[in-house]
Protein backbone atom coordinates (compact mmCIF):
# COMPACT_ATOMS: atom_id res chain seq x y z
CA UNK A 1 0.00 0.00 0.00
CA UNK A 2 1.14 3.37 -0.77
CA UNK A 3 2.31 5.77 1.81
CA UNK A 4 -0.41 8.80 2.72
CA UNK A 5 2.14 11.00 1.75
CA UNK A 6 5.22 11.01 -0.71
CA UNK A 7 8.27 12.82 -0.06
CA UNK A 8 10.25 15.01 -2.52
CA UNK A 9 14.00 15.57 -2.79
CA UNK A 10 13.53 18.43 -0.96
CA UNK A 11 11.24 17.06 1.98
CA UNK A 12 7.80 18.30 0.88
CA UNK A 13 5.47 15.92 1.08
CA UNK A 14 2.59 15.97 -1.00
CA UNK A 15 -0.57 14.58 0.44
CA UNK A 16 -2.59 12.09 -1.07
CA UNK A 17 -6.24 11.20 -1.05
CA UNK A 18 -7.46 7.63 0.30
CA UNK A 19 -9.99 5.94 -1.76
CA UNK A 20 -11.18 2.49 -1.50
CA UNK A 21 -8.06 1.61 0.61
CA UNK A 22 -5.56 2.65 -1.89
CA UNK A 23 -3.64 5.93 -1.14
CA UNK A 24 -3.92 7.77 -4.46
CA UNK A 25 -2.47 10.90 -6.44
CA UNK A 26 -5.09 13.63 -6.85
CA UNK A 27 -5.81 14.86 -10.49
CA UNK A 28 -6.84 17.86 -9.35
CA UNK A 29 -5.61 21.21 -10.75
CA UNK A 30 -5.33 23.21 -7.50
CA UNK A 31 -3.46 22.55 -4.30
CA UNK A 32 -2.56 24.45 -1.47
CA UNK A 33 1.06 24.63 0.29
CA UNK A 34 1.54 22.90 4.08
CA UNK A 35 3.28 25.81 5.98
CA UNK A 36 5.52 25.32 8.82
CA UNK A 37 3.89 28.72 10.83
CA UNK A 38 7.34 28.97 12.98
CA UNK A 39 9.49 29.22 9.73
CA UNK A 40 7.16 29.80 6.75
CA UNK A 41 9.03 26.77 5.13
CA UNK A 42 6.55 24.65 2.73
CA UNK A 43 6.52 21.52 4.19
CA UNK A 44 4.13 19.75 1.61
CA UNK A 45 1.30 20.28 -0.64
CA UNK A 46 -1.85 19.25 -0.12
CA UNK A 47 -4.71 18.77 -3.08
CA UNK A 48 -8.38 20.21 -3.59
CA UNK A 49 -10.18 16.93 -4.77
CA UNK A 50 -12.25 17.24 -7.71
CA UNK A 51 -15.97 16.34 -7.61
CA UNK A 52 -15.19 13.19 -9.51
CA UNK A 53 -12.57 12.36 -6.52
CA UNK A 54 -15.01 13.20 -3.67
CA UNK A 55 -17.82 10.84 -5.64
CA UNK A 56 -15.29 7.93 -6.07
CA UNK A 57 -14.39 8.45 -2.04
CA UNK A 58 -18.45 8.34 -1.10
CA UNK A 59 -18.89 5.48 -3.54
CA UNK A 60 -16.05 3.68 -1.79
CA UNK A 61 -17.95 3.92 1.23
CA UNK A 62 -21.42 3.04 0.20
CA UNK A 63 -19.77 0.03 -1.33
CA UNK A 64 -17.97 -1.19 1.74
CA UNK A 65 -21.13 -0.22 4.68
CA UNK A 66 -22.70 -3.19 2.51
CA UNK A 67 -20.37 -5.79 4.13
CA UNK A 68 -19.07 -4.19 6.90
CA UNK A 69 -22.87 -3.02 8.71
CA UNK A 70 -22.97 -7.15 9.21
CA UNK A 71 -19.10 -6.95 10.61
CA UNK A 72 -19.40 -8.42 14.18
CA UNK A 73 -19.24 -6.11 17.15
CA UNK A 74 -16.09 -8.13 18.37
CA UNK A 75 -14.42 -7.43 15.20
CA UNK A 76 -14.93 -3.97 14.81
CA UNK A 77 -13.62 -3.50 18.83
CA UNK A 78 -10.58 -5.65 18.33
CA UNK A 79 -9.26 -3.35 15.41
CA UNK A 80 -10.20 -0.54 17.72
CA UNK A 81 -7.89 -2.73 20.21
CA UNK A 82 -5.07 -2.58 17.16
CA UNK A 83 -5.43 1.15 16.34
CA UNK A 84 -4.84 1.95 19.59
CA UNK A 85 -1.95 0.22 20.21
CA UNK A 86 -0.45 1.29 17.33
CA UNK A 87 -1.20 5.10 17.95
CA UNK A 88 0.48 4.60 21.08
CA UNK A 89 3.43 3.37 19.72
CA UNK A 90 3.75 6.14 17.24
CA UNK A 91 2.94 9.25 19.12
CA UNK A 92 5.84 10.87 19.05
CA UNK A 93 6.17 10.79 16.08
CA UNK A 94 3.19 12.04 14.87
CA UNK A 95 3.68 14.97 17.59
CA UNK A 96 6.62 16.11 15.82
CA UNK A 97 4.69 16.02 12.31
CA UNK A 98 2.23 17.86 14.05
CA UNK A 99 3.87 20.41 16.03
CA UNK A 100 5.77 20.99 12.25
CA UNK A 101 2.37 21.96 10.75
CA UNK A 102 0.00 23.21 13.29
CA UNK A 103 2.78 25.07 15.19
CA UNK A 104 2.00 24.46 18.82
CA UNK A 105 4.28 22.79 21.18
CA UNK A 106 5.49 19.07 21.40
CA UNK A 107 3.61 18.75 24.55
CA UNK A 108 0.32 19.87 23.74
CA UNK A 109 1.04 18.27 20.25
CA UNK A 110 1.16 14.45 22.42
CA UNK A 111 -1.62 15.75 24.63
CA UNK A 112 -3.94 16.67 21.46
CA UNK A 113 -3.34 12.98 20.07
CA UNK A 114 -3.68 11.64 23.84
CA UNK A 115 -7.03 13.32 23.61
CA UNK A 116 -8.16 11.86 20.74
CA UNK A 117 -6.47 8.50 21.78
CA UNK A 118 -8.96 8.58 24.85
CA UNK A 119 -11.82 8.07 22.37
CA UNK A 120 -10.25 5.69 20.47
CA UNK A 121 -9.97 3.26 23.82
CA UNK A 122 -13.56 4.28 24.73
CA UNK A 123 -14.95 2.96 21.41
CA UNK A 124 -13.56 -0.05 22.53
CA UNK A 125 -16.24 -0.49 25.29
CA UNK A 126 -18.79 -0.54 21.94
CA UNK A 127 -19.69 -3.90 22.93
CA UNK A 128 -21.74 -1.66 25.65
CA UNK A 129 -21.97 1.38 23.90
CA UNK A 130 -24.48 -0.03 20.88
CA UNK A 131 -26.79 -2.24 23.37
CA UNK A 132 -30.61 -1.89 23.10
CA UNK A 133 -33.13 -2.77 25.21
CA UNK A 134 -35.55 -5.42 25.97
CA UNK A 135 -39.23 -5.48 27.75
CA UNK A 136 -41.07 -8.40 27.81
CA UNK A 137 -44.67 -8.90 27.83
CA UNK A 138 -45.57 -5.74 27.26
CA UNK A 139 -49.25 -6.92 26.08
CA UNK A 140 -50.23 -10.08 26.28
CA UNK A 141 -47.61 -13.01 24.96
CA UNK A 142 -45.90 -9.31 23.07
CA UNK A 143 -42.58 -8.66 23.25
CA UNK A 144 -40.49 -5.29 22.31
CA UNK A 145 -37.25 -4.36 21.60
CA UNK A 146 -35.13 -2.03 20.20
CA UNK A 147 -32.12 -2.18 17.70
CA UNK A 148 -29.02 0.21 17.46
CA UNK A 149 -27.84 -0.26 14.02
CA UNK A 150 -25.72 1.70 11.29
CA UNK A 151 -26.67 4.80 9.47
CA UNK A 152 -24.86 4.18 6.63
CA UNK A 153 -21.83 6.74 4.98
CA UNK A 154 -21.22 9.57 7.21
CA UNK A 155 -18.83 12.53 6.91
CA UNK A 156 -16.28 14.46 9.04
CA UNK A 157 -14.81 17.91 8.44
CA UNK A 158 -12.14 19.34 11.34
CA UNK A 159 -10.47 22.24 12.11
CA UNK A 160 -6.77 23.34 12.26
CA UNK A 161 -6.55 23.68 15.90
CA UNK A 162 -6.66 19.93 16.50
CA UNK A 163 -5.36 18.12 13.78
CA UNK A 164 -5.05 14.79 15.44
CA UNK A 165 -8.04 14.92 18.44
CA UNK A 166 -10.84 16.23 16.41
CA UNK A 167 -10.69 13.17 13.01
CA UNK A 168 -10.22 10.87 15.81
CA UNK A 169 -13.42 12.00 18.19
CA UNK A 170 -15.33 11.11 14.70
CA UNK A 171 -14.08 8.60 12.24
CA UNK A 172 -13.31 6.18 15.29
CA UNK A 173 -16.45 5.86 16.81
CA UNK A 174 -18.18 6.16 13.25
CA UNK A 175 -17.00 3.09 11.73
CA UNK A 176 -17.09 1.04 15.05
CA UNK A 177 -20.79 1.59 15.21
CA UNK A 178 -20.68 -0.29 11.92
CA UNK A 179 -20.95 2.89 9.76
CA UNK A 180 -17.99 3.91 6.36
CA UNK A 181 -16.76 7.00 6.55
CA UNK A 182 -15.63 10.02 4.55
CA UNK A 183 -12.88 12.39 6.57
CA UNK A 184 -12.26 15.75 5.13
CA UNK A 185 -8.77 17.10 7.18
CA UNK A 186 -7.98 20.73 7.59
CA UNK A 187 -6.18 21.84 4.35
CA UNK A 188 -4.01 24.00 6.33
CA UNK A 189 -2.35 20.78 8.18
CA UNK A 190 -3.56 17.50 7.05
CA UNK A 191 -0.24 15.67 7.34
CA UNK A 192 -0.80 14.31 11.30
CA UNK A 193 -4.39 13.32 10.47
CA UNK A 194 -3.02 11.27 7.31
CA UNK A 195 -0.78 9.72 9.66
CA UNK A 196 -3.48 8.38 11.87
CA UNK A 197 -5.40 7.30 8.98
CA UNK A 198 -2.63 5.05 7.91
CA UNK A 199 -2.32 3.52 11.18
CA UNK A 200 -5.88 3.02 11.26
CA UNK A 201 -5.56 0.43 7.65
CA UNK A 202 -2.85 -1.17 9.63
CA UNK A 203 -5.37 -1.78 12.50
CA UNK A 204 -7.26 -3.81 10.06
CA UNK A 205 -9.79 -1.27 8.96
CA UNK A 206 -11.07 -2.98 5.61
CA UNK A 207 -10.95 -0.70 2.28
CA UNK A 208 -13.64 1.71 1.51
CA UNK A 209 -14.31 1.52 5.50
CA UNK A 210 -12.45 4.72 5.84
CA UNK A 211 -11.63 7.49 3.23
CA UNK A 212 -9.86 10.66 2.96
CA UNK A 213 -10.31 13.79 0.63
CA UNK A 214 -9.07 17.28 0.99
CA UNK A 215 -10.20 20.61 -0.28
CA UNK A 216 -11.98 23.48 1.07
CA UNK A 217 -15.67 25.02 0.05
CA UNK A 218 -16.23 22.88 -3.05
CA UNK A 219 -15.23 19.69 -1.35
CA UNK A 220 -17.38 20.74 1.64
CA UNK A 221 -20.86 21.19 -0.25
CA UNK A 222 -20.22 18.06 -2.13
CA UNK A 223 -20.50 16.04 1.40
CA UNK A 224 -23.20 17.76 2.22
CA UNK A 225 -25.24 17.45 -0.49
CA UNK A 226 -24.11 14.11 -1.86
CA UNK A 227 -27.36 11.68 -1.36
CA UNK A 228 -25.35 8.63 -0.15
CA UNK A 229 -24.22 10.45 3.23
CA UNK A 230 -26.62 10.62 6.03
CA UNK A 231 -24.27 11.85 9.07
CA UNK A 232 -21.75 15.00 9.07
CA UNK A 233 -19.94 16.12 12.25
CA UNK A 234 -18.25 19.47 12.17
CA UNK A 235 -16.03 21.41 14.20
CA UNK A 236 -14.70 24.54 13.53
CA UNK A 237 -15.56 28.33 12.77
CA UNK A 238 -19.12 29.88 13.48
CA UNK A 239 -19.61 30.94 9.85
CA UNK A 240 -18.62 27.81 8.24
CA UNK A 241 -20.53 25.54 10.82
CA UNK A 242 -23.65 27.09 10.34
CA UNK A 243 -23.15 26.57 6.44
CA UNK A 244 -22.62 22.85 7.35
CA UNK A 245 -25.47 22.63 9.05
CA UNK A 246 -28.18 23.93 7.27
CA UNK A 247 -26.57 22.96 3.85
CA UNK A 248 -26.22 19.16 5.58
CA UNK A 249 -29.70 19.51 7.10
CA UNK A 250 -31.81 21.01 3.74
CA UNK A 251 -30.41 17.67 1.92
CA UNK A 252 -31.76 15.38 5.09
CA UNK A 253 -28.68 14.72 6.98
CA UNK A 254 -27.77 14.63 10.52
CA UNK A 255 -25.78 17.14 11.06
CA UNK A 256 -23.82 18.10 14.33
CA UNK A 257 -21.85 21.47 14.25
CA UNK A 258 -19.94 22.14 17.19
CA UNK A 259 -18.68 25.98 16.54
CA UNK A 260 -17.49 29.12 18.06
CA UNK A 261 -16.88 30.16 21.36
CA UNK A 262 -16.01 32.96 23.81
CA UNK A 263 -15.54 31.21 27.44
CA UNK A 264 -15.36 33.01 30.65
CA UNK A 265 -13.83 32.20 34.04
CA UNK A 266 -15.66 33.55 36.77
CA UNK A 267 -12.72 34.17 39.96
CA UNK A 268 -14.48 34.56 43.34
CA UNK A 269 -12.26 36.36 46.18
CA UNK A 270 -12.82 33.12 48.01
CA UNK A 271 -10.43 30.96 45.36
CA UNK A 272 -7.06 29.93 45.38
CA UNK A 273 -4.92 32.62 44.43
CA UNK A 274 -1.90 30.99 43.23
CA UNK A 275 -3.82 28.01 41.63
CA UNK A 276 -6.22 30.20 39.78
CA UNK A 277 -3.64 32.61 38.42
CA UNK A 278 -1.81 29.45 37.01
CA UNK A 279 -4.90 28.24 35.50
CA UNK A 280 -5.74 31.04 34.06
CA UNK A 281 -2.69 32.01 32.22
CA UNK A 282 -2.45 28.50 30.97
CA UNK A 283 -5.95 28.24 29.87
CA UNK A 284 -5.72 31.61 27.74
CA UNK A 285 -2.44 31.58 26.31
CA UNK A 286 -2.10 27.78 25.83
CA UNK A 287 -1.95 26.72 21.92
CA UNK A 288 -1.74 30.12 21.28
CA UNK A 289 -5.28 30.28 22.56
CA UNK A 290 -6.29 28.50 19.48
CA UNK A 291 -8.59 26.52 21.09
CA UNK A 292 -12.34 26.00 20.82
CA UNK A 293 -12.14 25.75 24.49
CA UNK A 294 -9.99 28.09 25.50
CA UNK A 295 -10.64 31.04 28.55
CA UNK A 296 -10.62 33.78 26.54
CA UNK A 297 -12.26 36.28 29.29
CA UNK A 298 -11.85 36.69 32.63
CA UNK A 299 -14.35 37.94 35.00
CA UNK A 300 -12.98 38.94 38.42
CA UNK A 301 -15.89 39.63 41.42
CA UNK A 302 -15.81 41.49 43.93
CA UNK A 303 -12.57 42.00 45.33
CA UNK A 304 -10.37 39.49 43.23
CA UNK A 305 -9.79 42.26 40.60
CA UNK A 306 -6.70 43.03 42.74
CA UNK A 307 -5.59 39.80 41.21
CA UNK A 308 -5.14 41.39 38.15
CA UNK A 309 -1.13 42.81 38.34
CA UNK A 310 -0.65 39.09 39.44
CA UNK A 311 -1.88 37.93 36.14
CA UNK A 312 -0.43 40.12 34.21
CA UNK A 313 3.08 39.43 35.93
CA UNK A 314 2.54 35.47 35.43
CA UNK A 315 1.74 35.63 31.38
CA UNK A 316 4.92 37.85 30.96
CA UNK A 317 7.09 34.80 32.43
CA UNK A 318 5.43 32.38 29.44
CA UNK A 319 8.13 32.13 26.63
CA UNK A 320 7.32 32.12 23.14
CA UNK A 321 9.21 30.07 20.31
CA UNK A 322 8.78 27.79 17.67
CA UNK A 323 6.78 25.12 19.11
CA UNK A 324 9.66 22.36 19.03
CA UNK A 325 12.30 24.22 21.33
CA UNK A 326 12.23 23.14 24.25
CA UNK A 327 10.84 25.12 27.04
CA UNK A 328 8.38 26.88 24.79
CA UNK A 329 4.80 27.50 26.12
CA UNK A 330 3.85 29.40 23.18
CA UNK A 331 3.83 28.67 20.06
CA UNK A 332 2.84 30.27 16.34
CA UNK A 333 -0.53 30.56 15.59
CA UNK A 334 -1.34 29.35 12.57
CA UNK A 335 -1.41 31.28 9.69
CA UNK A 336 -0.03 34.77 8.49
CA UNK A 337 -3.18 35.57 8.12
CA UNK A 338 -4.27 34.63 11.37
CA UNK A 339 -2.06 36.51 12.98
CA UNK A 340 -2.85 39.87 10.85
CA UNK A 341 -6.58 39.30 11.90
CA UNK A 342 -5.48 38.57 15.95
CA UNK A 343 -3.46 41.70 15.78
CA UNK A 344 -6.28 44.06 14.29
CA UNK A 345 -8.65 42.77 16.39
CA UNK A 346 -5.56 43.86 19.44
CA UNK A 347 -5.75 47.43 17.76
CA UNK A 348 -9.70 47.20 17.78
CA UNK A 349 -9.58 46.75 21.29
CA UNK A 350 -7.54 49.85 21.76
CA UNK A 351 -9.01 52.26 19.63
CA UNK A 352 -12.49 51.32 21.07
CA UNK A 353 -11.41 52.05 24.89
CA UNK A 354 -9.71 49.01 26.64
CA UNK A 355 -6.90 49.16 28.58
CA UNK A 356 -4.00 47.23 27.19
CA UNK A 357 -1.93 45.87 29.72
CA UNK A 358 -0.04 43.54 27.88
CA UNK A 359 1.31 43.47 24.50
CA UNK A 360 2.11 40.82 22.51
CA UNK A 361 2.02 42.54 19.04
CA UNK A 362 6.00 42.83 18.66
CA UNK A 363 7.12 39.67 19.93
CA UNK A 364 10.48 38.60 18.21
CA UNK A 365 11.59 35.18 18.69
CA UNK A 366 15.60 34.49 17.30
CA UNK A 367 15.92 32.44 14.63
CA UNK A 368 12.32 32.58 13.95
CA UNK A 369 11.94 36.35 12.44
CA UNK A 370 8.89 34.78 9.88
CA UNK A 371 7.01 33.39 12.28
CA UNK A 372 3.61 33.94 12.96
CA UNK A 373 4.14 34.90 16.67
CA UNK A 374 1.66 36.47 18.70
CA UNK A 375 2.96 37.09 22.49
CA UNK A 376 0.46 36.64 25.76
CA UNK A 377 -2.16 40.02 25.14
CA UNK A 378 -3.96 41.32 28.34
CA UNK A 379 -6.73 43.47 28.08
CA UNK A 380 -8.71 45.82 31.18
CA UNK A 381 -11.74 47.75 31.18
CA UNK A 382 -13.22 46.06 28.84
CA UNK A 383 -16.95 46.46 27.25
CA UNK A 384 -19.31 44.26 26.08
CA UNK A 385 -20.16 45.95 23.07
CA UNK A 386 -16.24 46.06 22.13
CA UNK A 387 -14.84 43.71 19.50
CA UNK A 388 -12.71 42.16 21.29
CA UNK A 389 -15.12 40.78 24.08
CA UNK A 390 -17.83 40.01 20.91
CA UNK A 391 -15.48 38.28 18.39
CA UNK A 392 -13.51 35.00 19.27
CA UNK A 393 -9.99 36.46 18.95
CA UNK A 394 -9.02 32.89 18.55
CA UNK A 395 -5.40 34.04 19.52
CA UNK A 396 -3.32 34.22 23.05
CA UNK A 397 -5.60 37.42 23.99
CA UNK A 398 -7.14 37.84 27.47
CA UNK A 399 -9.65 40.41 27.94
CA UNK A 400 -10.50 40.63 31.80
CA UNK A 401 -14.19 42.30 32.78
CA UNK A 402 -15.37 43.04 36.63
CA UNK A 403 -17.99 42.20 38.18
CA UNK A 404 -20.01 43.17 41.70
CA UNK A 405 -21.37 39.94 42.74
CA UNK A 406 -21.61 35.98 41.60
CA UNK A 407 -25.14 37.09 40.64
CA UNK A 408 -23.75 39.91 38.01
CA UNK A 409 -21.30 37.71 36.70
CA UNK A 410 -23.98 34.72 35.86
CA UNK A 411 -25.81 37.43 34.02
CA UNK A 412 -23.02 38.71 32.29
CA UNK A 413 -21.88 35.04 30.90
CA UNK A 414 -25.98 34.19 30.49
CA UNK A 415 -25.59 37.15 27.93
CA UNK A 416 -23.02 36.40 25.96
CA UNK A 417 -24.54 33.98 22.78
CA UNK A 418 -21.91 31.53 22.88
CA UNK A 419 -22.30 28.94 25.14
CA UNK A 420 -19.18 26.61 25.34
CA UNK A 421 -17.58 26.56 28.27
CA UNK A 422 -17.16 28.11 31.35
CA UNK A 423 -15.16 27.82 34.63
CA UNK A 424 -15.88 29.51 38.05
CA UNK A 425 -12.61 29.21 40.93
CA UNK A 426 -14.11 29.69 44.26
CA UNK A 427 -13.71 27.40 47.35
CA UNK A 428 -17.38 27.67 48.41
CA UNK A 429 -19.72 24.56 47.59
CA UNK A 430 -22.75 26.69 47.46
CA UNK A 431 -21.50 29.26 45.55
CA UNK A 432 -20.35 26.16 42.76
CA UNK A 433 -23.59 25.06 43.08
CA UNK A 434 -25.42 27.99 42.59
CA UNK A 435 -23.19 28.61 39.42
CA UNK A 436 -23.40 25.15 37.59
CA UNK A 437 -27.00 25.26 38.38
CA UNK A 438 -27.93 29.04 36.66
CA UNK A 439 -25.24 29.14 34.31
CA UNK A 440 -26.29 28.94 30.79
CA UNK A 441 -23.41 27.18 29.42
CA UNK A 442 -22.97 23.55 27.74
CA UNK A 443 -19.25 22.54 29.93
CA UNK A 444 -18.77 23.47 33.28
CA UNK A 445 -15.57 23.78 35.18
CA UNK A 446 -15.41 23.89 38.73
CA UNK A 447 -11.52 24.93 39.42
CA UNK A 448 -10.64 23.81 36.20
CA UNK A 449 -10.43 26.41 32.89
CA UNK A 450 -10.81 24.01 30.17
CA UNK A 451 -13.60 22.09 31.35
CA UNK A 452 -13.69 19.15 28.23
CA UNK A 453 -15.00 16.14 29.54
CA UNK A 454 -13.39 12.96 29.71
CA UNK A 455 -14.77 10.38 26.47
CA UNK A 456 -17.46 8.34 28.55
CA UNK A 457 -19.30 11.62 28.57
CA UNK A 458 -20.33 13.67 25.46
CA UNK A 459 -19.07 16.97 24.66
CA UNK A 460 -22.13 19.42 25.63
CA UNK A 461 -21.29 22.75 23.76
CA UNK A 462 -24.56 24.63 23.51
CA UNK A 463 -26.50 27.86 22.25
CA UNK A 464 -24.52 29.79 19.50
CA UNK A 465 -21.56 27.57 20.03
CA UNK A 466 -23.39 24.31 18.52
CA UNK A 467 -26.14 23.75 16.44
CA UNK A 468 -27.45 20.10 16.11
CA UNK A 469 -28.79 17.98 19.97
CA UNK A 470 -25.96 15.57 19.96
CA UNK A 471 -22.74 15.93 20.91
CA UNK A 472 -19.42 14.56 19.80
CA UNK A 473 -18.53 11.08 21.61
CA UNK A 474 -19.56 9.41 24.75
CA UNK A 475 -23.15 8.14 24.92
CA UNK A 476 -24.67 10.95 22.62
CA UNK A 477 -22.36 10.06 19.88
CA UNK A 478 -23.34 6.30 19.60
CA UNK A 479 -27.19 7.59 19.39
CA UNK A 480 -25.89 10.13 16.04
CA UNK A 481 -24.02 7.09 14.56
CA UNK A 482 -26.82 4.94 14.53
CA UNK A 483 -30.86 4.57 14.26
CA UNK A 484 -32.91 2.96 16.55
CA UNK A 485 -35.33 0.11 15.19
CA UNK A 486 -38.16 -0.97 17.68
CA UNK A 487 -39.32 -4.23 17.10
CA UNK A 488 -42.85 -5.66 18.73
CA UNK A 489 -43.18 -9.72 18.27
CA UNK A 490 -45.49 -12.25 19.18
CA UNK A 491 -45.13 -15.82 18.72
CA UNK A 492 -48.23 -18.03 18.48
CA UNK A 493 -48.44 -21.61 19.58
CA UNK A 494 -50.84 -24.05 18.61
CA UNK A 495 -53.51 -22.58 20.38
CA UNK A 496 -56.76 -21.34 18.53
CA UNK A 497 -56.79 -17.86 17.52
CA UNK A 498 -59.50 -15.15 19.23
CA UNK A 499 -60.70 -13.92 16.09
CA UNK A 500 -60.35 -10.35 14.40
CA UNK A 501 -59.65 -7.67 15.86
CA UNK A 502 -59.65 -3.93 14.33
CA UNK A 503 -58.73 -1.82 17.06
CA UNK A 504 -55.45 -0.56 17.89
CA UNK A 505 -54.97 -2.06 21.37
CA UNK A 506 -52.68 -4.87 21.49
CA UNK A 507 -54.01 -8.03 24.03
Amino acid sequence: MNSAIASTSLEVTTVKLLIDGQFVESQSTEWRDIINPATQQVIGRVPFATDDEVKAAVAAAQRAFATWKHTSIGTRMRIMLKFQELIRLHMERIAHTLTAEQGKTLPDAQGDIFRGLEVVEHACSIGTLQLGEFAENVASGVDTYTLRQPIGVCAGITPFNFPAMIPLWMFPMAIVCGNTFVLKPSEQDPLSAMELVELALEAGVPAGVLNVVHGGKQVVDALCTHPDIKAISFVGSTQVGTHVYNLGSQHGKRVQSMMGAKNHAVVLPDANREQTINALVGAGFGAAGQRCMATSVVVFVGESRDWLPELVEKAKTLKVNAGHEPGTDVGPVISAAAKARIVGLIESGIKEGATLLLDGRGVRVPGYEQGNFVGPTIFSSVKTDMSIYQQEIFGPVIVVLEAATLDDAIALVNRNPMGNGVGLFTQSGAAARKFQSEIDVGQVGINIPIPVPVPFFSFTGSRGSKLGDLGPYGKQVVQFYTQTKTVTARWFDDAPGTGVNTTIALR
